[in-house]
């Protein structure tokens, strides 16, 4: 089977940059792309970061069962579904799933030999001003997330984290080099 690496962090901890980072190094790789009911950003497109849908579909395809892993977020619905990953994994090459921390211990629990990579952003300041510099979010939400960043900000220490590392500002190559590094070492 494919070597999975779980890619996860708090909202604005640079996760889908260094994913993309990590491809364009040119590692065999193939992103696990999640199937999402919030509103595309700007500069995004279908498929890219993710599948957007409706919230009504994405509950039928709950019903259906054809989700791997799924959650609520902000009112927002995000989900891997099987029919996804086993185009990721046909591929043959290295699988990058991105999710967030439940995401990332449900995926380890249906595939224990996945690696799971925690990015994590500096401090709490430093994730606020990159939600805030979006400007996607609400001020309610913006209030959301950070309650549930300030809990992911101390889970690191509970052990339950292959690798965890900081996405310092200005250095992005360096945090992209070090997933890269991870990568190379766990496919031998």
């Amino acid at each position: 089977m494919n070597k999975i690496f779980v890619i996860f962090g708090v909202s604005g901890s640079g996760q889908d940059t260094v994913i993309e980072g990590v491809i364009v190094k040119g590692l065999k790789a193939v992103r696990v792309i999640t199937t999402a009911t919030r509103k595309m950003r700007p500069r995004e497109r279908l498929g890219q970061p993710y599948y957007f849908i409706s919230k009504k579909k994405f509950r039928g395809m709950i019903l259906a069962n054809r989700f791997i892993e799924w959650d609520l977020h902000y009112g927002d619905y995000y989900g891997c579904t099987y029919h996804e990953f086993e185009r990721a994994r046909k591929t043959g090459k290295i699988i990058l799933w991105k999710t967030d921390i439940k995401g990332a211990l449900t995926i380890k629990r249906k595939f224990p030999e996945a690696i799971t990579i925690y990015i994590k952003p500096p401090s709490l300041q430093v994730t606020l001003a990159r939600i805030r510099n979006r400007k996607t979010d609400s001020a309610e939400i913006i209030k959301k997330r950070l309650v549930d960043i300030k809990a992911y900000l101390k889970s690191e220490n509970d052990g339950k984290f292959d690798y965890v590392l900081v996405n310092y500002d200005g250095r992005l190559r360096e945090t992209v080099d070090k997933v890269a590094t991870i990568i190379r070492k766990n496919i031998i």
